[in-house]
């Protein structure tokens, strides 16, 4: 199915049913948690992944700044979208909680005040920038929406084939179900804007080739983002996981052809980590 218009993608996107409802949550077999063997190399990269989808309050609200964030279609879908990330980093801080690593109470609180305040500087400079740029900046910010969930979608089936830990498999399989959604909004959303005119397409371009960093690096130390993609899409398989579901749907968008930002944002990090 293709879609003309965003008012097309958003009504897509409201069919879809939610798949972490409260009736799925309390009957995923918490208790089976322990009885299961969980790759200590995992922990670190689930605490990042809880992390990265709460903190998607953070970029909703300076997203509400721009006119992205003003469209009435994109921010319906916004809307719902942070509340399912929400409920993503909670049901994975159970998880973790399961597995026997204490998180506290106030784990949220945590991971929101550890954001550095050059961070959300930062953010906030970026955001008035654009606001310059107008309506057309749209395309920008939708493209990079695309690849965060394409990549978060991937991190979730790495972490689901290397951990193989059948509760954690029917919470990310659940996750995954969300993500998918969220990812096709944003996907359809771009490829509509970034088919209106050629700035929007060279702006987008420009900005993703430049400026790219993986999904959660910045609101999060680059180390832990660097373990976290060296870890679950290491050696040439890895890599070459990234270029078949990241990279060449990636290309499909309206002038993006040839684009190998992220499978060589990959290669680097592998280069790095492992050097």
């Amino acid at each position: 199915m293709s879609f003309e218009t965003k008012k097309e993608v958003l009504e897509w996107y409201e069919r879809q049913p939610r798949a972490l409802t409260p009736e799925f949550i309390s009957n995923i077999a918490w208790n089976d948690v322990k009885n299961y063997e969980l790759n200590e190399k995992f922990i670190p990269i689930l605490i990042y992944m809880r992390d990265v989808e709460v903190l998607t309050d953070m970029y909703y609200r300076e997203l509400r700044r721009t006119p992205t964030g003003k469209d009435p279609h994109i921010s319906k879908f916004m809307e719902r979208w942070g509340t399912e990330e929400i409920t993503h980093g909670e049901v994975l801080n159970r998880f973790l909680n399961e597995a026997g690593i204490e998180t506290g109470e106030q784990w949220k609180e945590q991971v929101q005040s550890s954001v550095s305040k050059l961070y959300k500087v930062n953010a906030y400079l970026i955001t008035t920038l654009t606001n310059l740029i107008g309506e057309k900046f749209t395309a920008t910010h939708m493209t990079f929406g695309a690849i965060h969930e394409l990549s978060t979608g991937q991190a979730y089936r790495r972490m689901m084939k290397m951990a193989n830990h059948p509760v954690l498999t029917d919470i990310l399989t659940a996750i995954l179900r969300e993500e998918s959604a969220h990812t096709r909004f944003y996907a359809s959303v771009a490829r509509i804007e970034l088919a209106r005119n050629e700035f929007a397409q060279k702006v987008a371009r420009f900005i993703v080739n430049k400026f790219y960093t993986p999904v959660g690096q910045g609101s999060r130390p680059k180390k832990q983002t660097h373990y976290s993609i060296g870890t679950l899409f290491n050696g040439s398989e890895g890599l070459e996981w990234v270029e078949r579901t990241i990279t060449r749907k990636v290309q499909a968008l309206p002038g993006f052809d040839g684009l190998t930002k992220i499978s060589d944002t990959v290669a680097e990090i592998q280069s790095r980590q492992f050097a």
